[in-house]
């Protein structure tokens, strides 16, 4: 196995492995996230990997919520979210408690952090209980699926990256499929998967010719949305 995907074990060691990311992995807030959310200004949000926090601030100024919490693996990002949000837990969520009450969050967002989790099945049943029923799930993850995958399996590589579908900090691959299943082994009602933004025009083209039934290969993202049951 790769040394730079290895299974690390203490806080410490997986912190490490995101020491070398640009400040620009932890910031920007992931608006296709949040514009599809309905409007609810009283609403609770729980972001897991939230960066330094512009992703749920910005869920708060566009009143899809108004109270959010965050839980982030790396310090100084996580200083930057107390910034913005009204709580902020630093740690690795697989081994942490969560202080919160049960039923207690409208609003779970996972941007770019199950293909991280050593065991993602048992942090989406770790978390379920802290949503409310019928709470909005968003998530998103790269999808291994994309054809720049199968050319470089076609080549006999397997090669890791600083950053994108081969990030070497990744830990899990899924497709579009695959992604879809997992959160409805936890207990969520998945309603729809796809990719985050409309296919390009030649992508889009491909897309009809072969009648949907291909585009799992056509983008390197998967986007879910689905609620609690």
């Amino acid at each position: 196995m790769n040394d730079n995907n290895k299974n690390l074990g203490t806080l410490g060691e997986v912190a490490e492995a995101y020491s070398s990311k640009p400040n620009r992995y932890f910031s920007g807030a992931r608006t296709s996230f949040i514009d599809d959310l309905p409007a609810n200004p009283t609403a609770r949000l729980l972001e897991i990997g939230c960066g330094n926090g512009d992703t749920a601030a910005y869920a708060r100024k566009t009143g899809k919520c108004g109270w959010c919490a965050g839980v982030e693996l790396c310090q100084e990002p996580a200083a930057e979210a107390a910034k913005q949000l009204e709580q902020v837990l630093v740690g690795d969520l697989e081994q942490m408690d969560l202080p919160f009450p049960l039923a207690h969050f409208d609003v779970l967002i996972m941007s770019e952090v199950i293909e991280h989790l050593r065991d993602p099945w048992a942090a989406l049943r770790k978390l379920r209980p802290y949503l409310k029923p019928g709470a909005r799930v968003a998530a998103g993850s790269p999808n291994v699926a994309h054809h720049s995958v199968f050319r470089m399996l076609l080549r006999g590589r397997w090669d890791y990256a600083p950053m994108g579908v081969m990030d070497r900090t990744h830990l899990r691959w899924f497709t579009p499929a695959t992604y879809r299943q997992l959160f409805e082994d936890c207990g969520y009602e998945v309603v729809s998967v796809s990719p985050p933004s409309p296919l390009r025009f030649k992508a889009s083209l491909f897309n009809r010719l072969t009648f949907g039934q291909l585009q799992h290969l056509l983008h390197t993202q998967i986007y879910l949305q689905a609620k609690r049951i």
